[in-house]
């Protein structure tokens, strides 16, 4: 059983967000114990990652694309032992256009700042524009989205208060700004970068813009740009090169719009850490200077890395730099930053007992959840979700609304859950099992057929093209109580198996190569769906899913 615990202290610098209750993972933890580390600090798909310090916390954002909730918020002391601690944002808007899966669209790469004791996330959707939230607690209560900039194809805002005093604003602070790319599928162009004013409050752009720098040339699919500004320079960090090739630029001005020098700081070097770009420059209280990014895995998804960065004549260089050329390439192990104080492991929590009134934090629907997909039973501990009719068009669970997934969390490892299949007696084919979610997919289940219960293996190759689903009956069930597993070893290789027990375990012949989804990695998670709208629909429900270490 995960119990969650949130604790919020005011201090100087704002509100402090409290971490869960110390959990560790059983798969992947980056704190060695030792005083080091080993990347990736979240072996995770917390793809285009964005973090500020406030006080002595930290805090993260990412990109989540379809997935709901979306923007998952994870907080930190040290920076290597992360938790997750809310989302800013419960659904995506528009409301209905989110309401079957739009795979690949959605919240595309934020950015998080802290301003007048207020955190603000400024995140894109392609195809409708720049959106802002704020609160001034980061584990919830975050606003309704606002659109900052409406257009297709802008993504990647990043803001910036300018120190500098407007001269046309009477309270004497600096403008307001807030660079971003574009995405060339919607725009038409791409790899330029664009600033902008913003008003006051950092809630409307308020001129056309001016493009300040073009990739083209040297830095094509130049995205992702984080702004900041060190001793009188402006500086953008931005990724290049795509996501799993690319390299890690920086570009600086003393004008806010340029003309701007460039500087590779970062790129894969002699390491296997592929395409090491996209992140967030944070300072400790000590001083230190770090750089959150991510590493592109395949299956995997985009996880977060920890590198430690350095200033040479006002250029930063990150990770280690073998040759003294001023471009760094990333560590695998080092030692842990100085934040003044050691810190108890925690890693983002994976299972969940299903004994709380409300959903684990790592879990994600496929589109805006409706309220009658599932009912948390606090009192028996259980999760029962109800065969919910899927959609007329759909012939597989790519384009299923009511699936529950969550992340892969580590290159190998098993999960197991118990199940109890009460169909609908009055229909056919209702279904609840296991899968794990991409492109293609795969999943381990219980059916109804003829009034009787069946074990049912099911493949679905390139299921983005909805081609419909294969199945292979494996046994028939007398109770519907039965326990699904799936263990995933290196390469994303899946193997399921299932239990009337809970102790003996029989393998499925047939294995898996998970693959990716669209933007991210593949994600794994349970289902329980219909072919047929009744007034008293079939359900499962599920005691408890339990991420474990492989081989157990």
């Amino acid at each position: 059983m995960k119990k969650f615990l949130f604790t919020i202290l005011t201090s100087f610098a704002g509100l402090f967000a409290g971490a869960q209750t110390s959990t560790a993972s059983k798969v992947w933890v980056p704190d060695n114990g030792n005083g080091t580390y080993k990347n990736p600090v979240i072996n995770a798909d917390y793809s285009d990652p964005d973090a500020i310090r406030v006080g002595d916390d930290f805090y993260m954002v990412s990109s989540s694309f379809e997935d709901v909730p979306g923007l998952p918020i994870l907080h930190s002391k040290d920076l290597v032992n992360w938790t997750i601690i809310g989302h800013g944002l419960q659904s995506l808007t528009p409301e209905k256009h989110f309401s079957i899966p739009r795979h690949g669209d959605g919240v595309w790469a934020p950015a998080i700042r802290y301003h007048n004791g207020e955190f603000y996330i400024y995140y894109p959707d392609p195809d409708y524009g720049i959106y802002l939230v704020k609160s001034k607690n980061p584990a919830g209560n975050w606003s309704e989205p606002v659109l900052v900039q409406e257009g297709k194809g802008l993504i990647d805002p990043c803001p910036l208060w300018d120190d500098d005093a407007s001269p046309t604003d009477s309270s004497g602070r600096g403008k307001v700004y807030l660079v971003h790319a574009f995405a060339g599928s919607r725009a038409g162009v791409k790899s330029i970068l664009v600033v902008n004013q913003l008003n006051a409050e950092g809630t409307k752009v308020i001129d056309n813009g001016k493009i300040v720098y073009d990739g083209h040339e040297n830095d094509p699919t130049i995205e992702g740009p984080k702004f900041y500004k060190r001793n009188g320079y402006y500086y953008i960090f931005a990724p290049a090169g795509g996501v799993s090739t690319g390299w890690q630029v920086v570009l600086r001005a003393k004008n806010i719009y340029g003309p701007y020098e460039r500087k590779v700081v970062m790129d894969q070097g002699s390491t296997k850490i592929n395409g090491p770009h996209q992140g967030a420059w944070v300072t400790t209280q000590t001083g230190e200077d770090w750089f959150l990014h991510f590493q592109d895995k395949g299956a995997y998804g985009r996880v977060v890395h920890l590198q430690p960065m350095k200033w040479i004549n006002d250029w930063p260089v990150i990770g280690i730099d073998k040759n003294g050329d001023g471009k760094g390439e990333p560590v695998l192990i080092y030692r842990k930053p100085n934040v003044g104080k050691t810190y108890p492991i925690q890693t983002p929590v994976e299972s969940d007992e299903f004994n709380e009134s409300t959903l684990g934090l790592q879990w994600q629907w496929m589109a805006n959840p409706q309220p009658n997909w599932y009912y948390l039973n606090s009192a028996n501990g259980s999760l029962r979700l109800y065969a919910q009719k899927i959609p007329d068009s759909t012939n597989n669970l790519w384009d299923v609304p009511n699936v529950l997934l969550q992340k892969l969390p580590a290159d190998e490892f098993m999960i197991t859950t118990k199940m109890n299949f009460q169909p609908d007696e009055k229909t056919e084919n209702e279904k609840a099992g296991l899968t794990v979610m991409g492109l293609s997919y795969s999943s381990l289940y219980l059916k109804n057929i003829k009034g009787k219960i069946f074990l049912v293996y099911g493949l679905c190759k390139d299921a983005f093209k909805g081609i419909e689903e294969s199945e292979q009956v494996i046994s028939e069930v007398k109770n519907g109580i039965i326990y699904l597993r799936v263990k995933v070893s290196g390469n994303a290789e899946c193997q399921y198996s299932y239990s009337l027990d809970g102790n003996t375990f029989t393998n499925i012949d047939e294995k898996f190569t998970a693959e990716k989804g669209r933007w991210i990695g593949a994600k794994v998670g349970i289902f329980c769906i219909g072919e047929m709208q009744t007034n008293d629909l079939g359900f499962a429900d599920f005691d408890w899913f339990r991420v474990e270490a492989l081989g157990k």
